[in-house]
């Protein structure tokens, strides 16, 4: 019987290993890796599974830098910028032979951000009622704090057409403060300017400290247990009418701005919303208003209550949004859009555009939904494709932070967006 040499087996081990080796990285080069899309601007992160490669190791993925991202522990991550196909390579070994780097060559296909594709054109600052594009406040509101921001939507800003939201925050005699909010007819060739004199006349309307006066003795009766119900209950028609003067002042300004300017007051048409508040020994005293499909929503110190303290031009109101232009809206129903409220304390007042609206809201009913507000604040906290915070807290920057917020995307929703909060 022949003798085999130990050589030959050792020879034969080794070329046995070769191919076990060659045959891993084949399988590893020949397995089909699908990654992911991303998204230009947006968080990414892919990982390899290689459960199925025990014995392979990527080392290094070429071409990786010029997207932006990192690899790391067989993960992909970080936020690529520009929308490309990208060819990349594996630069890979395997463990039994780490001297020798083979290539895989997969793709990475990073989409367009959206946002992207919308210009931003400015507005025309030598046109009639220039108004700027973006802006923001933030300061005192009675003894809590409020933060505004108004943002002109995607679709004026492509056009480089004007922001028709307007608003208006201001402190008022013996303790009064008042913020509203006005929407613009996108189809009203000076709405921009509608929007602004809602705002600021409702406002100044309620400047007048007789005015505020007459309101305050009503009030005080209102909420008086010495008073009988029938005395209450013509105190309480008697700031309604102090409201309607107000409402129906700014009517007969937005007129007289028409006449002024040789053009119909359809022209300005705007819808307005307002919330003049003041905080009295008995409670908070909110009295609000509303034409049109902007929300006014007050939300209670443990954030279990939400109420809409306006009725929205849905519903029974349908039949298209109306604007405080409209003289129709001065009828017998008028008095069903004036609302007197009384909270011994409240977390947030909130005053917002359909831009903010329809968008985070959808439908009129979630608006008195405590999930859909408890989503809504989450969002704002942070919980967001963009990671885009406003922080009640730490609210050194929380105008901007709203600003940027703002700016969130939503497709078929690019409106002009403006959002209010005292808190």
């Amino acid at each position: 019987m022949m003798k085999i040499p130990s050589f030959y087996f050792g020879t034969r081990k080794k070329v046995m290993e070769k191919a076990s080796i060659y045959q891993e990285k084949e399988e590893f080069k020949d397995a089909h890796w699908i990654l992911k899309n991303a998204n230009a601007g947006k968080p990414y992160e892919f990982s390899f599974e290689m459960a199925d490669f025990p014995n392979i190791s990527i080392k290094n993925i070429g071409n990786l830098a010029e997207t932006g991202l990192t690899f790391e522990n067989n993960r992909i991550y970080g936020i690529p910028m520009t929308n490309n196909l990208y060819h990349l390579d594996l630069e890979f070994f395997h463990t039994e032979d780490q001297g020798t780097i083979d290539h895989k060559r997969v793709q990475l296909l990073v989409n367009v951000d959206p946002k992207d594709l919308w210009k931003n054109i400015p507005s025309d600052k030598t046109a009639d009622f220039y108004k700027e594009d973006e802006v923001s406040l933030k300061g005192k509101f009675l003894d809590k704090k409020i933060v505004v921001a108004s943002k002109r939507g995607r679709s004026h800003a492509h056009e480089g057409k004007f922001r028709e939201d307007d608003f208006a925050v201001n402190e008022l005699p013996a303790d009064w403060s008042i913020i509203s909010v006005s929407d613009g007819a996108g189809s009203a060739k000076a709405a921009r300017e509608g929007s602004r004199i809602a705002t600021i006349s409702i406002n100044s309307f309620f400047s007048s400290p007789g005015i505020l006066d007459k309101i305050e003795r009503n009030i005080n009766i209102i909420y008086s247990s010495e008073h009988s119900e029938t005395v209450r209950n013509e105190c309480g028609q008697n700031v309604i009418r102090l409201l309607y003067d107000g409402v129906l002042s700014v009517h007969n300004t937005l007129e007289k701005k028409a006449v002024e300017n040789n053009f119909s007051i359809n022209d300005l048409h705007a819808t307005l919303i307002f919330a003049l508040v003041k905080k009295l020994s008995f409670g908070y005293v909110i009295l609000t208003f509303g034409v049109g499909d902007c929300p006014i929503n007050l939300i209670n110190t443990d954030f279990s209550n939400v109420k809409l303290l306006n009725p929205m031009d849905v519903g029974e109101f349908s039949g298209g949004t109306r604007f405080i232009t409209m003289k129709e809206i001065f009828n017998d129903q008028i008095a069903s859009r004036f609302r007197i409220t009384c909270v011994n304390d409240f977390s947030r007042l909130i005053l917002m555009t359909d831009g903010i609206y329809d968008p985070k809201f959808l439908t009129e009913n979630k608006l008195e939904n405590t999930e859909s507000w408890m989503t809504f604040f989450n969002d704002l906290n942070g919980d967001n494709e963009d990671h885009a915070k406003v922080d009640f807290i730490n609210d050194t920057d929380i105008d901007q932070q709203l600003l940027n917020w703002t700016d969130f995307w939503s497709r078929g929703n690019h409106d002009d967006r403006t959002l209010a909060i005292i808190y």
